[in-house]
């Protein structure tokens, strides 16, 4: 059985929760490009398409990478991997 997130505190929650999802009820539609900073240093453009915010703990994303197949996949969200880039034009 995949481990639940929501039961771990903000701190030690499992990264890359593949096949968890938060309350549907909770989920907040979002659309807004990123570029993503990957743990060997290298780099990929993708969006932001749902944000979950509980109660007190830190704001999760769902992201999905474009172009690389890859399904979109919930991670709380830190400034320092994910680089919100603009949404709109000038």
């Amino acid at each position: 059985m995949a481990d639940d997130p929501r039961r771990h505190t903000a701190a030690a929650r499992p990264t890359g929760a593949s096949g968890w999802q938060p309350p549907e009820h909770e989920i907040e539609p979002a659309y807004h490009p990123v570029q993503i900073t990957r743990a060997d240093g290298s780099w990929a453009v993708g969006r932001i398409n749902a944000w979950w915010r509980p109660a007190g703990a830190q704001a999760w994303c769902r992201v999905r990478t474009m172009g690389r197949g890859e399904a979109p996949a919930w991670m709380p969200f830190d400034p320092d991997r994910l680089l919100l880039l603009p949404a709109t034009g000038i």
